[in-house]
């Protein structure tokens, strides 16, 4: 049986339970990497990955097979393709963060995520397109091209972006191809383009899944994120990637409980807060409209609703943004042509060969936040800018923790303010600019590092898919995820059809 023959509505009823099948032998690792691998090429127009890795994959689903001819499996993802964000370091497999300063980097290692994923035997089908750095929205400004959603409306002759930044791996497991991806997550990274692309996307507890060898943007901010078809299976995943890391000092030490969302949920316990901050200018009626709904739907199923305030919501986006620049600066300082990078023909001196490579490096939108970023590390601008950046990003984390200690068990927002923006619609305006209004919703839980995932709800009146998003208190991902499954199973939200 191969999943050729499946429509991808019977794909996505088998998510990870294909886990299943294949211990018992109504799947093979083989058919199934090799039925990914031509889903991936036949939808190579939406230019989902930076490359596909296909003989690796082979090799990886050939030796998922003889561990379960030899009764070895190593669980739910034994032989399960998957893939991961350009910027994600992989063995010997060229990362390149979209950008032509990394092109040819061929990492030494596996970052921690990715090799936790090995040695649950998945099978790495490709390297995710992606924003150059992750510095974006739509997955728009890649050296790969740009990506594009898989949600195409009958009759529409512009396409639609994916988001971003992780909008390849969005469409890699909205199409089909992959059965779980990894994004990243900054600021909503991994959030927005689940959203537009009608997939789940979670964003873990800051600290719950190991950074190293994810080639940062934001230290402080940067959450490997999770993309998958259902709440069911972020768990599945999550259960494999969290836990301490003895090589990111930022991992937290406790051991991690599993998740188990198969017992029943009682949505009588649960109170959930509305923030009213959160209904913004910009966001749209149908958007507005879903969240509505789906706060009815809330209510009675008995759980409590309550609209909360979390007053310093409209400032984090301008703290966000001199904090990523500042850091970013910071980060972005090792391409140099000489350690890392690039390196350009210029030898006239050392100052000219930083500043050729840097310019021929990145594209205008990391030099920009580059030149920012030092602009408020000045001494001069240092207090006024960064620090009291630091001061704000602290009020936004007690605005939660007077929400949580309130009695409120998750947040209920939007994700983003639309569904996925035309292509032409979304360039003609700049990337900042563009970041601004989208993670309005989605970036004050990276401030506060809390948990957040986003959820398909319905289908907008062009047809495209919009999110909801749920946040919940520090290290309670067992809650969230419990609420996003009930929500999930309570919307049944139109899987897209896709002849396979």
């Amino acid at each position: 049986m191969k999943i050729l023959s499946l429509s991808m509505r019977q794909v996505h009823v088998l998510n990870l339970q294909v886990g299943q099948r294949l211990r018992d032998g109504a799947l093979s690792p083989t058919d199934v990497c090799d039925a990914c691998l031509q889903q991936a090429e036949r939808l190579a127009q939406l230019n989902m990955f930076a490359q596909l890795t296909r003989e690796l994959a082979r090799a990886q689903a050939r030796e998922a097979a003889a561990r379960y001819r030899q009764g070895e499996s190593r669980g739910l993802l034994d032989g399960v393709p998957v893939a991961v964000k350009d910027n994600y370091c992989t063995l010997g497999v060229e990362t390149t963060c979209s950008s032509v300063m990394l092109k040819d980097f061929n990492p030494s290692y596996n970052a921690t995520m990715v090799q936790k994923l090995r040695d649950a035997g998945a099978v790495l089908l490709g390297k995710c397109n992606m924003d150059e750095f992750a510095m974006g929205s739509g997955t728009v400004d890649s050296i790969h091209g740009p990506c594009k959603n898989v949600w195409q409306p009958v009759g529409c002759r512009d396409w639609f972006i994916a988001g971003g930044s992780s909008g390849g791996s969005a469409v890699a497991v909205a199409s089909g191809t992959v059965f779980a991806a990894l994004g990243s997550d900054t600021g909503g990274s991994t959030r927005n383009p689940a959203a537009y692309c009608g997939v789940v996307g979670l964003k873990p507890t800051y600290g719950l899944l190991s950074r190293h060898g994810l080639i940062p943007l934001v230290n402080s901010m940067d959450v490997p994120g999770i993309l998958t078809r259902t709440v069911d299976d972020a768990a599945t995943i999550l259960n494999v990637l969290a836990g301490h890391d003895s090589l990111d000092s930022t991992t937290i030490s406790e051991d991690f409980p599993p998740v188990d969302l198969s017992e029943d949920i009682d949505m009588s316990k649960l109170k959930v807060g509305i923030p009213k901050e959160y209904h913004c200018p910009g966001m749209s009626a149908e958007v507005v409209e879903a969240w509505g709904e789906v706060t009815d739907i809330l209510e009675q199923a008995g759980a409590r609703v309550v609209q909360v305030s979390m007053p310093h919501t409209p400032a984090s986006i301008a703290c966000y943004s001199v904090l990523n620049q500042c850091e970013v600066a910071s980060n972005m300082a090792r391409y140099d042509g000489i350690e890392f990078g690039l390196r350009t023909a210029e030898d006239r001196s050392t100052d000219e060969l930083y500043a050729a490579s840097r310019s021929q490096g990145f594209n205008e939108t990391v030099r920009g936040r580059i030149l920012a970023g030092n602009y408020f590390l000045l001494q001069r601008n240092y207090a006024p800018y960064f620090v009291q950046a630091l001061k704000v990003r602290r009020l936004i984390a007690q605005d939660f923790a007077k929400v949580w200690a309130s009695g409120v068990d998750v947040l209920l927002t939007p994700t983003t303010l639309t569904d996925a923006p035309r292509h032409s619609e979304f360039v003609a305006r700049d990337n900042r600019e563009q970041c601004a209004s989208q993670d309005y919703c989605t970036q004050p839980a990276n401030m506060a590092g809390c948990p957040a995932i986003t959820i398909p709800i319905k289908l907008s009146q062009r047809g495209l898919p919009l999110g909801l998003q749920l946040m919940s208190q520090n290290h309670r991902e067992h809650q969230l995820l419990a609420a996003a499954k009930w929500i999930e199973q309570a919307v049944g939200f139109p899987r897209l059809e896709l002849d396979m």
